[in-house]
């Protein structure tokens, strides 16, 4: 079994799912009392926020790159950013490893081609919706990518920065995440990649008319297939 680096922390709401999942998904493989092999460095989400919101990627991603260099010398033998948003400075992180750094964006795409879906809707913050960094990577692919309405994507952001991120999960929320879902659905979309790794907290199949494609669990399941 390979040893499965995380860079973490942002938030760290999600990378305890990552690290309940890797387990979880592992112990289904080989039975038993085995669990995954990981290292995980864990940020300060605070500091990277600020430099989200200041637009300075390039320090985000040298924190992360040094995060990264730290794991792997911890005996990481693969990579994964565990967050969508923080996927801009991927090449960045890459370029500071000597293993591979498994992208997010590439495992998502892979479950929705092979789910059959071509015309998906994305949710996640406010920079995975509307810059290119992540849209592109999906439509190179062959996917069509939608996106929320200006109000809509707003919504969608602001519960992840003011409630996913702090552990808070809100009926409200949930059916405003559903009627955004909605919108996309009437606008074509044949299932909805639920883009930021917070959101699998509040949204599941059953809020959902068509698939949804829950990026967190597609990871861990790429991370895993690729450690063992």
């Amino acid at each position: 079994m390979k040893t499965i680096g995380l860079l973490g922390g942002m938030s760290w709401e999600s990378s305890a799912e990552y690290y309940r999942l890797l387990n979880e998904l592992v112990r289904e493989r080989l039975g038993g009392l085995h669990s995954a092999r990981c290292v995980l460095y864990s940020v300060d989400f605070a500091e990277i926020e600020e430099l989200q919101v200041a637009g300075e990627w390039e320090q985000a991603g040298e924190v992360l790159a040094q995060a990264a260099k730290g794991v792997e010398a911890a005996g990481a033998d693969l990579v994964l950013i565990c967050t969508n948003t923080m996927h801009k400075v991927a090449d960045q992180v890459q370029g500071a490893l000597s293993v591979p750094l498994l992208h997010l964006a590439d495992a998502t795409a892979d479950a929705v081609l092979d789910a059959g879906v071509r015309r998906v809707g994305l949710l996640g913050t406010a920079f995975t919706m509307e810059q290119d960094f992540y849209r592109e990577r999906l439509a190179a692919r062959g996917l069509d990518v939608l996106v929320p309405g200006a109000e809509g994507r707003a919504l969608v952001h602001r519960v992840i920065y003011e409630e996913l991120c702090l552990g808070v999960v809100r009926e409200e929320s949930r059916a405003g995440y559903q009627r955004v879902i909605g919108d996309l659905v009437r606008e074509g979309a044949e299932g909805v990649i639920l883009g930021c790794t917070e959101i699998e907290l509040l949204i599941g199949q059953e809020h959902s008319p068509v698939p949804v494609f829950p990026t967190t669990r597609l990871h861990a399941e790429a991370a895993v297939e690729a450690a063992l």
